[in-house]
């Protein structure tokens, strides 16, 4: 297997745009070799591929797939991962804001032999608007927007129509997350106004559940009752209704009653469930792996602290390996001497405080491990593997807020065949 570059990085390799300091005097390192000399974040996406698979084929025919890829598509790279997931099958895109929906764009143009298939593909914008500016670009990229009310509806009326255009919108109504959204008693109204309004298109009305991945499905079944009472309401002023959706990850794997015309993965897509009780519902591979370079090892005697605060002091000759990554790359410092890394299928130490750019091992057991080997942070090495939800559950958070915490200067590389 081998790995190249993502085009987000690409630029920042070319040797044209990275002249050394004596013009001529040096040749430029190979871009992949530079790239994998400290620390990044490993892309498989034939698993990501896989995934959108499982996911299509367990939803059936009649239901779309929406790709959820908000957050530069929870940090594994926006782009990358949404031409995977478009094809795999995967009918629409989803981001959080213009901006994200304006870089997949962007994209296609930029890159058009590559991401030709980003130009057409439908893309909502899960977040609300409010000015001007905001429908203008929604035009100009050919986004569509979500409403949560009237005001929102007047605007994007106002704005479409003087420029001569239709705006595809849809309609989010809140069930009970208490977030974005139309109350979903009020819902009809808004449905009525949208569609008195003739540079608007009701291209779907959905929802959003608050506790799809709980075990107790209480709040859940509220929230579908409410979103169907909502829907028959609308259904009675006599016009067809636009396709419906609900269903995020868990509430996807959790029951087929809650897939409508529409899902909406995000964790899914990634390899990761949910929440436990969810794993045996379909078969999902992680898409994403962290590893990083040792760059020095050296022994230590007995009685002396490592890192900052001396939080850890070796009780016995120790030997420590330093790993070129830490929290400005996204390794939580809260994970401080709780995690491992892996290494030819074994686990290694991590120990003393996670600092700014490395970490250390305590490598005293792998006596052949070298600078410039590789070690795993996140995903699998020699039959082994450490998963985001692994670092979550040590911190009490969610493996969706590991996955977004790597930062840009941590290059995305792609798996090869």
């Amino acid at each position: 297997m081998s790995i190249r570059s993502m085009g987000t990085v690409r630029s920042l390799t070319n040797p044209s745009a990275a002249p050394s300091l004596v013009p001529g005097a040096i040749a430029p390192p190979q871009p992949i070799a530079l790239l994998r000399q400290r620390a990044w974040v490993e892309l498989d996406l034939d698993a990501l591929r896989h995934n959108v698979r499982q996911l299509k084929d367990w939803t059936g025919p009649g239901v779309d797939l929406m790709a959820v890829v908000k957050a530069d598509a929870y940090g594994h790279g926006a782009i990358a991962i949404a031409q995977a997931a478009r094809s795999a099958g995967a009918d629409w895109l989803a981001v959080a804001t213009i901006e994200e929906g304006g870089q997949l764009r962007e994209a296609a143009i930029a890159q058009p032999d590559t991401a030709a298939a980003l130009a057409q593909v439908p893309i909502l914008v899960l977040g609300a608007i409010h000015t001007p500016d905001q429908v203008k670009a929604l035009l100009h990229w050919r986004l569509q927007p979500t409403l949560c009310c009237p005001q929102q509806a007047a605007l994007a009326a106002e704005v479409a129509e003087s420029l001569g255009q239709r705006l595809p919108v849809h309609l989010k109504i809140d069930t009970g997350m208490s977030r974005l959204g139309v109350l979903w008693s009020e819902a009809p109204q808004l449905v009525r106004q949208v569609r008195s309004l003739r540079s608007l298109e009701l291209a779907s009305i959905y929802s959003h559940f608050a506790t799809a991945d709980e075990p107790d499905d209480a709040t859940l079944r509220r929230q579908h009752r409410r979103f169907e009472m909502a829907i028959a309401q609308i259904r009675q002023d006599g016009h067809p209704l636009p396709p419906l959706h609900m269903a995020n990850s868990a509430a996807t794997l959790r029951d087929r009653a809650l897939h409508y015309d529409r899902i909406r993965p995000g964790l899914c897509l990634y390899g990761l469930y949910p929440a436990p009780h969810l794993a045996d519902t379909m078969p999902l591979r992680p898409v994403l792996s962290v590893r990083a370079r040792i760059t020095q090892i050296k022994t230590i005697p007995a009685g002396e602290g490592v890192s900052y605060g001396h939080r850890f002091t070796t009780d016995r000759p120790t030997r420590v390996a330093t790993v070129g990554i830490g929290y400005a790359d996204g390794v939580p410092r809260s994970l401080s001497g709780q995690i491992d890394v892996l290494w030819r299928g074994q686990r290694i130490r991590q120990i003393g405080t996670i600092t700014m750019d490395q970490l250390m091992l305590d490598a005293t057991a792998q006596p052949d491990l070298q600078p410039g080997d590789t070690v795993t942070l996140l995903g699998s090495d020699g039959g082994d593997r450490i998963l985001a939800e692994d670092w979550a559950d040590k911190l009490g958070t969610i493996s969706w807020e590991i996955l977004c915490s790597f930062r840009h200067r941590l290059p995305r590389l792609i798996q090869t065949p």
